[in-house]
């Protein structure tokens, strides 16, 4: 399979139409719900990365739109599952600083945020923006400047453009990238947009908020997230405290939920 056509009429000829009505109940494409008119084929996210697995090696990038402008949300995370796992095969550390690899990446993250609202039910948006646009915030960009670097600057604008925008799945993905650079041992993305999205009035932000805390937490510094607790428990959503503290101790949780509701 070396096109989209290919790849779409692959991914219908599985369809299953009990899975199909399991997937919608979950992912709440109900009217009135967040994910109301997505369509499903009914594929679970195995069958997915297969069909990437075996597509990838060979499937052009400007096949890629394509795929992520369909109605059915299996081959868009198809699409965006193909950016993923080109992104990460120009970002070994062998190719971290080789000029055309960071232009492919660019490429890549450029393709990504042009179609972002593509993205538009929270699964696609995890499975996907700590991989693409988290690993780039890490790594050097020629976007921002015509030499090679970092670019904090630039980049903290662009991921200040996703949350500031109306998009619900854009907000979730400024946010929600910063699971990888936690991982990588910057702190920063994370207290950021935490510290912006901390009153969005979504649960999905509000568990989204808590969840990268936690994982800020686990991976850079318990003191930190304390801190961060000792500036806003009072103030934050329930839900976010909760995922922020699921990893502390009784008797710690307890403190932050009585000071919460204090």
């Amino acid at each position: 399979m070396t096109t989209a056509k290919e790849i779409i009429g692959y991914m219908e000829s599985l369809r299953n139409v009990e899975q199909r009505e399991i997937l919608m109940r979950f992912f709440k494409t109900a009217p009135g719900e967040y994910g109301y008119g997505d369509e499903f084929l009914g594929l679970k996210v195995p069958q997915t990365r297969e069909v990437v697995k075996l597509a990838a090696e060979d499937f052009a990038l400007s096949e890629v739109p394509v795929l992520l402008m369909s109605k059915w949300h299996e081959v868009r995370l198809c699409g965006l599952l193909m950016l993923v796992r080109k992104f990460e095969r120009l970002s070994s550390k062998r190719l971290t600083h080789d000029e055309k690899a960071i232009r492919g990446r660019d490429e890549i993250v450029t393709l990504y945020l042009e179609y972002a609202e593509r993205a538009n039910n929270w699964d696609l948006v995890d499975l996907t923006v700590p991989k693409i646009l988290g690993s780039w915030l890490l790594l050097p960009t020629f976007l921002g400047g015509k030499e090679a670097g970092l670019h904090r600057d630039y980049k903290l604008r662009l991921l200040d453009g996703l949350a500031a925008s109306d998009n619900l799945w854009k907000q979730r993905m400024s946010i929600v990238c910063s699971w990888k650079t936690s991982q990588q041992g910057d702190p920063s993305w994370c207290l950021r947009y935490a510290e912006m999205h901390l009153h969005h009035p979504h649960d999905l932000m509000h568990k989204a908020v808590g969840w990268m805390l936690r994982e800020m937490g686990k991976r850079v510094s318990m003191d930190l997230l304390r801190d961060f607790l000792r500036r806003h428990a009072r103030e934050m959503p329930r839900t976010t405290l909760r995922y922020a503290i699921e990893k502390m101790g009784d008797e710690e949780r307890s403190y932050y939920l009585t000071t919460r509701d204090f």
